[in-house]
């Protein structure tokens, strides 16, 4: 199974993060950068299996990217062979 990581180490916000998302997995032009959008080309655009793995996010980030998180779980659950993750960024004391 193919493994894409995207890190959230340089990324602000939801443009930044569609903006990795196009660079890593070679979305088609006419992607829309929306939850929409985000489905659809999971349920039909990518070569499964996949699993999508969201690296280094920050406990701040997760209000922000929570209905992405929501839009990938449920694809998780819906279309065979796309599963995915995430990991908070692990600071040491």
């Amino acid at each position: 199974m193919k493994t894409i990581y995207i890190d959230f180490t340089d990324i602000g916000d939801v443009e930044d993060f569609y903006l990795q998302l196009k660079e890593k997995i070679q979305l088609p032009e006419h992607f829309g950068n929306n939850l929409d959008a985000l489905y659809d080309v999971i349920s039909g655009h990518l070569e499964l299996p996949l699993h999508l793995e969201f690296v280094n996010m920050r406990v701040d980030q997760l209000e922000d990217f929570e209905e992405v998180l929501i839009t990938l779980e449920e694809a998780e659950d819906e279309v065979e062979g796309f599963s995915f993750s995430y990991y908070l960024e692990q600071y040491e004391d």
